[in-house]
């Protein structure tokens, strides 16, 4: 059996034309800008921010307030998920008392136009008061009680959100 030259030939030129790229599809990506897709974004996590308030401050409940809602305002325009829970504890429930809050009305704006932003109440602080002013300590319908405002601090922290102190 001998194989010719011309057939041989004719093999190879087959087995190359295999391996090669379609000219139309060579042609595209010399010459244009074809790219890949690119794959989708993964959702992001939410921004998760605590703010403290300890102090029976009025000028320092509306600075948290301020943080808060700015915070909301810049993640909400970037449309970013985002979650603030301001903490209350020690003199700072004043902030959240029903009888004694300077920005309860405030705050109930806020809640209302603001789902992103939560109120917490220290459930050992309202006790606390509770005793030493021989009454029930009523707080703000928008407030929410926890055992302990540090302890809920803590727990948010090792959950990775971000604490400030305003």
């Amino acid at each position: 059996m001998t194989i010719r030259f011309k057939d041989a030939l004719g093999a190879i030129l087959l087995a190359g034309l295999a391996f090669a790229a379609p000219p139309a599809m060579a042609q595209a990506t010399k010459h244009s800008a074809v790219q890949a897709p690119k794959p989708p974004v993964p959702d992001r996590k939410a921004h998760r921010l605590i703010l403290q308030v300890n102090t029976n401050d009025p000028a320092m409940m509306n600075l948290a307030l301020n943080n808060a809602t700015n915070v909301a305002q810049y993640y909400q325009e970037l449309g970013e998920k985002v979650e603030i829970e301001v903490v209350t504890f020690g003199p700072g429930l004043h902030m959240l008392r029903d009888d004694t809050s300077p920005v309860k009305a405030r705050i109930a704006t806020i809640a209302l136009s603001t789902p992103a932003i939560s109120f917490k109440a220290c459930g050992n602080t309202q006790g606390n008061m509770s005793k030493a002013e021989n009454k029930e300590i009523a707080l703000i319908p928008e407030a929410a009680v926890v055992k302990s405002g540090v302890v809920r601090v803590m727990e948010l922290q090792e959950k990775g959100w971000t604490y400030v102190r305003p």
